[in-house]
């Protein structure tokens, strides 16, 4: 037995499970003792004696193993003597930079109270910066006994080790000088200018025909010339990254010999996906791996586009209380995983399990983790899966949560974007507009309204259910969202709080909701039961491919209509990679097991699909080149009140919209008029025609807005003369056109 509070070392061959363990002498005491924070592991230099100090929190174990793998696989075990407020702590001679280590913990087995201590396992440090190996999902894994099959008995603990089958945390030292962060790198893109483009580091270039093969797939491939030159030329100002954090597939994928390519399965926080690091990154070990995301990172940055990364602190890929046993599980289950009043796992994220943001510790160790990406990495923001689990305290969620004030007060991360996916599926988990500043929030009322304008009201129209149908609800919708959602965000905080899209990694693309009517999932190998269910997508007649033109006409105007409504409203623009020119999954609504064709980019573009490509980067264009169209401020213009705004809204008679007009079922033709005449700039009018028939639209008649000048239209028109104000403009069926003062 080792006695806690006195430092101890042993040493075994890695693997060797039963074997023999070697007594060494104990290290002589530091020259300064250890401490208990940070928590992690910290290097001393040489001057200081060398070796790291350690701090490990386990507050329900009995002793803290750290354990050094030298190059030839041997394991040398040292206990960490000093234990404070659930944090083990103590200095360790031989962990040095570069050293391959992992943690294993004595105590009580004790499942059903969360005591998962099983000192046969070998466990990952969550506040490692570095990971060298992978999961091989083997029963040696799992903390309890289980069979072949993964399947087994919780009341059991498992003798076996896992060292042989788990990667290592690696002791990384700070970036080398020349790759530092450095005060004015960061492009500080204004939220009024931001465009945001959602993409998958592979998915994005693993087809690229101008990146070298080598490259393709990787972080170096985001910063290709060719890669950096299409979001520029599309006006993106802003790469969200799908999750980069380590991550490894879930049992029931492996089963299906599946993996999940999304990544929302995180193994380790700080450390970026070594299998998206090229063969040269890889073979120079996790420093590699490191420098060249970082490489990639400031690449975008000199290019003037901003990186944030879509961030997964709501679980692990630990799973529920029958998956694997790899770092949290084994360290401290009953601190870092939610449990209910009973003391029951609670699971509010869909995916086994969640962490516990009523826990001090949680929170610490998040923000910290979000503070490395920033300081070590100079990424300029986060996007938060599942973000109401972040924001549940004891009772449920609160906007005055200690994560959610944290952010706000932190003088790192409150000077990112920060961006709340604002639900998760526990109880009162829709928690959309609830936010407090800084954080903006996707908006799915945007995505929802949107898509029942011009999809779901089409389907109906061509059914034959007519205005009864929508009950009177589209044009309210509609714009409702355009103005920014003010029924759903606070209007002190401005139209910008909202983060809009149409589309996002999770569901239809754009090409796809405008093709099919179901989901079709088979290849995910869940007998089509998994994905949304959906009904906004509307396939115009035909499910999936077809050659017929008047299906591929009405297709590829829905898809202009839902993109320049996307661009043009108030609020922040989400781009999904690939919609841009109409990418497909093949009906596919939740491809994150889909490490293939389905989900990559395909870059090989017919006729059309470069017409598209030239119709967004005009759309975007407009953006930039009129103000107005996405300035900051307080949200003024409402659909339902009659007030001085910068949105005035129009009937297709030229008449101000009232309140009866708003309330008229079967109206389907609206203008919308965003005023620039206060600021001194033009102003852009915006003209609906939400319906089958082709109709003549009065252009209304605006003091100092004598006339306005067509800039870009969904449906084919070669009329390119000014429109004075007061006359009729002919506007085709189910089609967006977009005028100016000037």
């Amino acid at each position: 037995m080792v006695q806690v509070g006195r430092p101890h070392v042993s040493s075994v061959r890695a693997g060797a499970g039963s074997g023999r363990l070697r007594r060494v002498p104990a290290p002589s005491p530091p020259t300064r003792p250890a401490r208990p924070h940070p928590l992690g592991v910290t290097p001393r230099s040489a001057e200081e004696g060398g070796g790291a100090d350690v701090a490990v929190l386990a507050a329900h174990a009995d002793r803290v193993e750290v354990c050094v793998f030298s190059a030839d696989g041997r394991e040398t075990r040292t206990a960490l003597p000093d234990v404070e407020h659930g944090v083990w702590y103590g200095h360790v001679p031989d962990l040095a930079v570069g050293s391959r280590y992992g943690l294993r913990t004595h105590g009580r087995w004790d499942p059903e109270r969360g005591l998962r201590h099983n000192p046969a396992k070998l466990l990952l440090d969550p506040w490692a910066r570095g990971l060298d190996g992978e999961v091989a999902l083997r029963p040696e894994v799992f903390g309890h006994a289980v069979d072949d099959d993964l399947r087994g008995d919780l009341a059991v603990p498992d003798p076996r080790d896992s060292a042989p089958h788990v990667p290592r945390s690696v002791v990384l030292g700070p970036l080398p000088r020349h790759l530092r962060p450095t005060p004015g790198e960061r492009p500080r893109v204004p939220w009024a200018d931001t465009v945001v483009y959602e993409a998958h580091v592979r998915g994005l270039t693993q087809q690229h025909p101008e990146v070298p093969e080598e490259d393709r797939g990787t972080y170096a491939a985001l910063a290709h010339p060719a890669v950096v030159e299409h979001l520029r030329s599309l006006g993106v100002t802003t790469l969200e990254l799908l999750p980069v954090h380590a991550s490894t597939s879930e049992v029931a994928l492996r089963r299906r010999g599946l993996s999940n390519y999304w990544g929302y399965n995180t193994l380790a926080f700080n450390v970026p996906h070594a299998p998206y690091a090229t063969r040269r990154a890889r073979a120079a070990g996790p420093e590699g791996v490191r420098e060249e995301f970082r490489r990639a990172v400031r690449s975008l940055h000199a290019a003037g586009i901003e990186v944030l990364l879509d961030v997964v602190y709501n679980h692990t890929c630990e799973e529920g209380p029958e998956g694997p046993h790899l770092s949290f599980r084994g360290l401290d289950d009953a601190t870092y995983y939610l449990r209910d009043a009973g003391g029951r796992p609670l699971d509010v994220t869909g995916c086994g399990n969640s962490l516990d943001f009523t826990d001090p510790r949680v929170v610490q160790f998040t923000l910290d983790s979000l503070r490395y990406w920033v300081t070590e990495h100079g990424v300029d923001g986060f996007r938060f899966d599942l973000m109401t689990t972040l924001a549940r305290g004891r009772d449920g969620f609160t906007p005055d949560h200690p994560f959610l004030v944290a952010l706000a007060a932190d003088p790192v991360l409150a000077d990112v974007k920060l961006v709340a996916e604002p639900w998760d599926v526990g109880p009162s988990g829709w928690r959309t507009g609830q936010f407090p500043a800084p954080v903006h929030e996707w908006n799915d009322r945007f995505r929802d309204g949107v898509r029942r304008f011009w999809l779901t009201d089409a389907r109906d129209t061509a059914l034959g259910h007519g205005a009864p149908a929508m009950g009177g609800r589209g044009l309210r919708e509609l714009a409702t969202r355009f103005a920014g959602s003010a029924d759903t965000f606070d209007v002190r905080r401005g139209r910008l709080t909202s983060v809009n899209f149409v589309t996002a990694h999770d569901g239809f693309t754009l090409a796809d909701l405008v093709s099919y009517d179901r989901k079709h999932n088979e290849a995910n190998g869940e007998g089509n039961r998994d994905g949304s269910d959906s009904d906004t997508s509307y396939n115009h007649g035909v499910e999936g491919d077809t050659s017929d033109p008047e299906v591929l006409q009405a297709r590829r105007r829905s898809v202009r209509n839902l993109m320049a409504t996307l661009v043009l409203s108030s609020g922040v623009p989400m781009l999904t990679a690939g919609d841009e020119f109409g990418r497909s999954q093949g009906g596919n609504n939740n491809a994150y097991c889909q490490d293939g064709p389905v989900s990559w980019v395909d870059w090989d573009l017919a006729p059309w699909q470069r017409e598209l490509l030239e119709d967004t980067r005009a759309l975007l264009e407009l953006r930039r080149r009129y103000p107005v169209l996405r300035t900051a401020g307080v949200l003024r213009g409402h659909p339902v009140r009659e007030q001085r705004s910068d949105l005035l809204w129009f009937g297709e008679d030229g008449e101000p919209m009232n309140v009866d007009r708003w309330h008229e079922g079967e109206r389907r033709v609206l203008q919308v008029l965003v005023d620039g005449r206060d600021r001194g700039e033009a102003s852009v009018l915006v003209v609906l025609n939400g319906g089958a028939r082709q109709r003549d639209v009065v252009v209304p008649e605006v003091e100092g807005l004598p006339r306005y000048l067509p800039r870009w239209s969904s449906a084919p028109d070669r009329r390119r003369r000014a429109a004075p104000a007061g006359r009729a403009l002919r506007v085709a069926p189910w089609t967006v056109r977009v005028l100016a003062s000037r």
